[in-house]
């Protein structure tokens, strides 16, 4: 599943429910679009895919905790929800 695109399959709550309407969550490369996602997520599970939803998600911002008034930055994450045509099937890690 390691590729350029893919970083990693998000799992969670939330992504479970996705996935039984057959909407997967993944982690993506910054530079990507739903264009080169599709094919990589294509590629790596053989499946087909019908959409493809990107979000990018801003890292949160809070008061460190070993520096007195310094403020860190979590890292931002590009992230892809993959539809999937009926009766394709990603198994959750």
């Amino acid at each position: 599943m390691k590729s350029a695109i893919i970083k990693r399959q998000l799992v969670s709550e939330k992504t479970a429910a996705l996935a039984a309407e057959n909407k997967y969550v993944f982690a993506v490369a910054k530079d990507a679009d739903k264009k080169s996602i599709a094919a990589a997520v294509a590629a790596a599970f053989n499946v087909t895919v019908e959409a493809v939803h990107v979000i990018n998600q801003l890292g949160k911002r809070h008061s460190s905790r070993t520096i007195r008034g310094a403020i860190v930055k979590a890292p931002d994450v590009k992230k892809a929800i993959v539809t999937l045509k009926e009766g394709d099937k990603i198994e959750l890690n």
